[in-house]
């Protein structure tokens, strides 16, 4: 008998719905506002109620207890109009009504590795990915710790073979493992003589520089898409220097020294010191030193040591060095307190089924017995039995990471965790994959958490995901961690040279870190200027197949003049502080890949200039005989101060006598053209260029202008810090070069 009245009943839905329920579709259904124009505050409920107007009678009625409501969003801001589920008769019906605008089917739309690729603007079949054929015939060398060679971002389905220059081996016990796509794996001694990675990050680089399209890449679900690396027709060669706990630097310089050897065209090295070092006595510029002169761009991380100044390691002039920043996709995670007070963070975390149970919350610093242990959620530290079924309050850092405080306190018995961020940090916030429900949210909101911890004796809170969220209007912003300028070695070169996406990039991974355990198809989030580099070497990889002769100098410059100073919402980049973010945090400004392959002007730096340049940083004969492998005498050199080398950015320490430089600019865009200059000067700063009009005939055609820096106030206070820029316009072309002045 139940049986029948549920067929009867299923019967009579039929009935009344011109289509079962499997002919449901989400219509987004735009109208025009009502009437009355609504404004006031509680106008919402109007809104509520004016669109459920449009809908037919017939969906209060449900054919199952568990059918999804038929108004799945109202939108209030975005447009006039509401989300729902209906039938094309439904929808037919509904255009009758007064006010109807339209109803379009919902599209899903693709979503782009890390969403990276997309995010700096390179799409399939046009603009530099089709300029470039996708980096076709490049190889992007990667010193890092290995590579898991399995994985389908490795596949070499539609890749050419190696061009003839190459030159690299895949080391005897792992020749099976390498392809079209996969052509060098080498291995060096901390790496106990196998490339493959068991750490994760140079599986993670290698993807993120030129990994193969791979449909249906996500982390629990999240950036669910396709994976792809900036450069796919890109070559890899992996030269393994490093374990998780470090790089050897005598692995790095015989890699490199390999790698030159080899044929790369690119090197990318997410690695380096805590801080800028003499570039004589830095492997990592030495190494580049001998890359750059045989035509290698190398792609350095700029460190993970900001938001403090003078933090920027990988600085010496040859190498470009990158810095990091977040991208317009969030990970969206909420933390809801007993008060109703909400607070966003971000997770890469995302359960299987919805819950929204309140647990209690336990302070895993609070009361602890030992400070530098607990409060971090390190293992072992967690021996408090109140923390089982409660969500615990961890503090970031103590040398514990992220991953590990997760596991500390699921094994401790806690069902969730809060990770409160530094000060320093400000709005910046990491997604990692965790094994409990948990999320990172900033200090300031942490300190708010536990003032409501403090204000009851029975603090609740709940942890709801959003995932993927696409959009951030104030995008790109800079990273807290990303290393600050200026040079401590080099004071006179403007460092970092570029921002890229840095934070929470999804990626290649070794294995799965949500434990699914029957798929190849891993990959993970994580942050750091380790992941901006490769985005910069694929995009220097794209640069150098459109542009075959340009020298490692040009593709830098390239990618400097033409970066981007404003975001997505065109006003100027912000950093961590959400206040505008200085030239020592963002160098010439975030990388704008369809831009720097058509940049006009560039900046060569010829590499005879930079004897004089060493001889003037007061090294010694022997100092910058190391460098140049050769006997140098600066006794008999005509040595030149740091700004003068040929470089597309001045940084200047400015007192009262006034600075001239010159800089020498080629033309690579129209053969017959001409440029004006235009100068926004530092506070405090006159900015005169001599000529102010560039008229070229031909191609590869050079000119020179000379600029002169002169301090118009005597009122700053000791090394203010004063930023502004000079720009030479064409018809078709824009080519920018940051100041940065030291007022003294």
């Amino acid at each position: 008998m139940g049986f029948l009245k549920i067929l009867l009943f299923c019967i009579f839905c039929t009935f009344l719905w011109p289509s079962i329920q499997s002919d449901l579709e989400t219509y987004i259904v735009q109208v025009e506002p009502p009437e009355s124009q609504i404004s006031t505050q509680s106008s919402s409920l109007d809104l509520e109620s004016y669109y459920h107007s449009f809908l037919p009678k017939t969906t209060s009625i449900s054919s199952s207890e568990n059918e999804e409501p038929r108004m799945i969003y109202s939108y209030h801001n975005v447009m006039k109009g509401f989300a729902a589920r209906l039938t094309a008769a439904q929808v037919k019906e509904m255009e009758k009504k007064q006010g109807f605008v339209s109803a379009q089917p919902k599209r899903i739309l693709p979503l782009h590795t890390t969403h990276t690729p997309s995010f700096l603007g390179l799409q399939q079949n046009m603009g530099l990915w089709k300029d470039s054929n996708y980096g076709k015939g490049v190889i992007i060398g990667v010193l890092d710790t290995g590579i898991f060679p399995d994985h389908p971002s490795f596949s070499d389905v539609g890749m050419p073979p190696p061009p003839a220059k190459w030159k690299g081996l895949c080391e005897s016990n792992f020749t099976t493992k390498c392809n079209n796509k996969l052509i060098g794996l080498r291995s060096y001694q901390l790496a106990n003589s196998s490339p493959i990675d068991d750490d994760g990050h140079g599986t993670h680089t290698a993807g993120t520089a030129a990994g193969a399209f791979v449909n249906g890449a996500n982390v629990f679900g999240n950036a669910n898409g396709t994976a792809v690396g900036v450069a796919p027709l890109a070559h890899i060669a992996i030269y393994k220097v490093c374990i998780s706990d470090g790089c050897a630097d005598v692995d790095i310089l015989a890699a490199m020294d390999a790698a030159i050897d080899d044929g790369v065209d690119i090197l990318s090295i997410s690695i380096g010191g805590s801080r800028s070092s003499p570039f004589h006595n830095d492997p990592i510029a030495l190494g580049a030193y001998s890359a750059t002169e045989r035509g290698i761009l190398v792609s350095c991380s700029a460190g993970n040591n900001g938001p403090f100044s003078g933090s920027v390691a990988n600085d010496a002039p040859w190498i470009l060095t990158v810095g990091a920043s977040t991208h317009d996709r969030k990970l969206k995670a909420t933390v809801k307190l007993g008060n109703k007070e909400e607070f966003e963070g971000e997770s890469a975390y995302r359960p299987k089924n919805s819950n929204s149970t309140f647990f209690t919350l336990f302070d895993a610093g609070k009361n602890a017995s030992d400070e530098f242990e607990a409060p971090y959620c390190k293992p072992g530290s967690l021996t408090d039995p109140a923390i089982r079924g409660k969500i615990a309050l961890c503090l970031v850092g103590g040398g514990v990471r992220r991953v590990d405080k997760g596991q500390s306190v699921k094994d401790a018995g806690g069902v969730g965790m809060i990770i409160i961020n530094e000060p320093d940090d400000g709005v910046t916030k990491s997604a990692d994959a965790l094994v409990l429900p948990s999320l990172d949210v900033s200090d300031t909101n942490g300190t708010k958490i536990q003032a409501y911890m403090n204000s009851t004796l029975n603090p609740v809170a709940t942890i709801t995901f959003q995932g993927t969220i696409i959009g951030e209007k104030i995008a790109p912003i800079v990273a807290s961690f990303s290393s600050r300028g200026p040079s401590v070695a080099s004071p006179g070169i403007l460092k970092p040279d570029i921002i890229g996406p840095g934070v929470n990039i999804l990626a290649a991974w070794p294995t799965s870190v949500d434990d699914n355990k029957n798929t190849k198809y891993t990959f993970n989030v994580i942050s750091g200027t380790s992941m901006s580099c490769p985005h910069l070497s694929g995009v220097a990889a794209l640069l150098k197949s459109a542009h075959p002769n340009w020298t490692p100098a040009a593709i830098k410059s390239a990618i400097m003049t033409t970066a981007d100073t404003l975001n997505l919402a065109k006003n100027p980049i912000l950093d961590e502080k959400l206040i505008p973010a200085d030239i020592f945090a963002i160098g010439a400004g975030h990388v704008n890949p369809s831009r720097a392959n058509d940049p006009g002007l560039i900046y060569d730096t010829p590499f005879e200039d930079y004897v004089p340049y060493l001889c003037g940083l007061n090294y010694t004969n022997r100092e910058v005989g190391n460098l140049l492998q050769r006997k140098v005498d600066c006794s008999k050199v005509k040595i030149i101060p740091e700004a003068q080398l040929n470089y597309p950015s001045f940084s200047i320490k400015l007192g009262s006598t006034p600075q001239t430089y010159t800089r020498t600019v080629t033309n690579v865009g129209d053969a017959t053209s001409s440029y004006k200059v235009e100068i926004v000067s530092p506070k405090g700063v006159f900015v005169n260029v001599n000529p102010s009009q560039l008229n070229f005939s031909k191609l590869n055609q050079k000119l020179t202008y000379q600029v002169t820096f002169s301090k118009t106030t005597n009122n700053s206070n000791t090394d203010d810090v004063v930023q502004g820029f000079l720009k030479w316009t064409s018809n078709r072309h824009s080519v920018r070069s940051p100041i940065a002045a030291v007022l003294v």
